[in-house]
C-alpha cells in the first residue's frame, strides 16, 4: 500500500533537505510554531528517519501556550506583541532550553484573513533561530512581509522559510537580521 503525503512536494523537498543536512551535520533541532500550527513539524515527520534529528516541536498558538510551554515572558508579549522579533527570539530560546536540541527555529505571524494591523499587516511573519552555545544576547531573527496571500499562502511561505532556516549552510549567512 502506498500513501501520498497531503503536503505539497515543494515543502516535502525542503523538509528532506533539512533532515538530510542536519543528519550530515550531526545536530538536532526543535521547533516553536505559532501561525504555522505544527505544519513545519508535520513536514519534517513526513521524512523517514527524521527522528534522527528532530527532537520536538511546540505548537504555541496562544500567548498562554508561549508563556507556559516555552517560557516566553508575559512582559515581552505585552510590550512587543506576539508577532515581533522579541517574541520570536524568546520562543526560539525557550524551545532550545526546553528541548536540549542543538538549534531551535521559531515562527510567529499573522496568517489572516483577520488580525492584521497597519504596523503588522496580514502576511507578516517573524522567524528566529537560537543555537546551543551561542551568545543569547546575539539575536538572530527576521521579519518577513509575504503580503496577503490568503491564509494558506502565508502559512505555505512561512513553512518554506522555516525549513530553509534549518539548513546548516545558513549559519551565519542566512539573511536573518542579527541586530534586532
Amino acid at each position: 500500500m502506498t500513501t501520498d503525503s497531503i503536503l505539497p512536494e515543494e515543502i516535502l523537498a525542503a523538509a528532506r533537505r533539512a533532515v538530510d543536512a542536519n543528519r550530515a551535520a550531526g545536530r538536532t533541532f526543535a521547533l516553536a510554531e505559532s501561525c504555522t500550527g505544527g505544519l513545519v513539524a508535520a513536514a519534517i515527520t513526513e521524512i523517514p528517519g527524521s527522528s534522527d534529528v528532530f527532537e520536538r516541536g511546540f505548537v504555541t498558538y496562544s500567548n498562554e501556550a508561549k508563556i507556559e510551554m516555552i517560557n516566553v515572558s508575559a512582559d515581552v508579549l505585552d510590550t512587543f506583541g506576539a508577532v515581533s522579533i522579541a517574541t520570536a527570539w524568546s520562543m526560539a530560546q525557550g524551545a532550545l532550553e526546553a528541548s536540549g536540541a542543538d538549534i531551535a527555529i521559531a515562527i510567529t505571524g499573522v496568517a489572516g484573513p483577520d488580525g492584521g494591523t497597519e504596523k503588522k499587516p496580514v502576511g507578516t511573519v517573524v522567524f528566529a533561530r537560537a543555537e546551543k552555545g551561542a551568545d543569547p544576547q546575539h539575536v538572530v531573527a527576521d521579519r518577513k512581509e509575504f503580503g496577503d496571500l490568503g491564509r494558506g499562502g502565508v502559512r505555505f511561505q512561512a513553512v518554506l522559510c522555516a525549513l530553509e532556516l534549518l539548513l546548516p549552510s545558513h549559519d551565519g549567512g542566512d539573511g536573518l537580521d542579527g541586530d534586532a
